[in-house]
Formats: C-alpha cells, structure tokens, sequence
C-alpha cells in the first residue's frame, strides 16, 4: 500500500510549515489526488489518519480533492476528459494526445485554527 508512503510524505510537508507548538491548531490538509495518480482515496484517509495518531498533528484530517484525467488531442486540438482507459480522442479518434491533468498529487492547502472564539 503506498498510500502509506504518501501519507507520510504529507505529515513531512505540514511538519515543515507548521511549528510543533501550532500541531493542534491544523484542523484540515487539503490534497489534489489525479484520477491516473494511482492512489486510492479511501486508503490515503485511513493511512493519514494511521500516521497522525498520538501525534501532535491527531487532529488533522484530509479533504481530498479529486482531479480529472484530463488530455488535448494533437491532431484535432480538442481538450477532453478521459474516463476510461481507452486513450483515444473522442472527437476525431487520435491516439496521439497528450496528458495535461490526472496526475496530481499535491498538497494545496494547510487549514489551521484561528485560536479565536466567535462571541455570539
């Protein structure tokens, strides 16, 4: 499971941006995960949560934001999505295209606790 991996690798990333003392200020990690990135969703959650557990980070949870494999045709200049596995253009049937999305695998944003209490 290299989710495992690549949950580590997002715990590597907030620890570098936010100090031990703010651990539990971090309340979501927001990720972009590509369509042909290989990574199953479900699988990343359950690992981050596995890896954050009895740290200072526990509170920490993912919002995952699913990217589209998204290619342009060299030959008709159309962009489309793919959704299955068939690299083909639809409009024309190309197979010379190239990918321009579906690949991510980053994280985009670090969502943390403003410390202030809203009085009503």
């Amino acid at each position: 499971m290299h989710e495992l991996g690549i949950a580590q690798g997002i715990l590597d990333i907030i620890q570098q941006y936010v100090p031990q003392e703010q651990a539990s200020d971090v309340q979501w990690v927001r990720v972009r995960v590509g369509q042909m990135a290989g990574v199953v969703a479900d699988s990343l959650e359950f690992s981050f949560q596995a890896i954050v557990a009895d740290t200072p980070w526990q509170a920490a949870r993912l919002a995952i934001d699913k990217v589209p494999a998204v290619a342009n045709c060299s030959r008709c200049s159309r962009k489309f999505e793919i959704e299955e596995v068939a690299f083909l253009c639809p409009a024309c049937g190309s197979t010379d295209i190239r990918l321009i999305s579906g690949t991510d695998l980053q994280v985009v944003e670090i969502e943390m606790d403003d410390g202030q209490d809203e009085a009503l």
